[in-house]
């Protein structure tokens, strides 16, 4: 595949610490990803890599049919059950993790070495922006404390209308 593909794909509102995949990158999701098979009783297959491939790749919120046009492009024999499988393994492994915007449709983002972030999502046209917040890692910190939970994660939205959205809904002035 080649690079051209992956910024083809690429969103222009995910707020990422890195820009794209790296080769050392798509080698730990393999390995991560080999090892939640192996404790499984599953094995790596080609159709498993290429999914993983194009998944870490493309950097955006995939829903499952989305994921599975782009790869049935480079696999024609690709099925959707193997998709949706596999996207469930991935989030089993902490490689993805499942997002839910504005429609209800289940997407899919990568979550390998990213940091912890949030969406805020406009309910009008499905806009949908990731921002890093401090003030809310801390909170999930002192929660945590206060119940005595080592957090690992957590998943925060914020529902509104873009500032486009906003502006369509005021009544044009006289």
């Amino acid at each position: 595949m080649s690079r051209a593909f992956f910024r083809q794909m690429a969103k222009s509102t995910r707020v990422d610490d890195v820009p794209s995949v790296s080769k050392k990158a798509l080698q730990e999701a393999g390995q991560i990803f080999e090892g939640h098979l192996a404790k499984l009783g599953l094995k790596q297959t080609g159709q498993r890599r290429r999914i993983l491939q194009v998944f870490l790749g493309t950097r955006e919120h995939l829903s499952i049919d989305e994921l599975y046009q782009l790869v049935k492009k480079l696999d024609p024999k690709v099925g959707v059950t193997t998709i949706y499988r596999t996207l469930k393994l991935f989030s089993q492994c902490g490689i993805a993790s499942e997002v839910e915007l504005h429609d209800g449709i289940s997407r899919y983002e990568p979550q390998l070495n990213r940091r912890s972030h949030h969406h805020m999502v406009c309910t009008d046209c499905g806009d949908s922006v990731e921002f890093f917040s401090p003030e809310i890692e801390q909170v999930e910190v002192r929660i945590g404390t206060k119940f005595r939970y080592s957090t690992t994660r957590h998943f925060f939205q914020i529902f509104g209308l873009c500032a486009r959205c906003s502006k369509k809904a005021q009544p044009a002035e006289k």
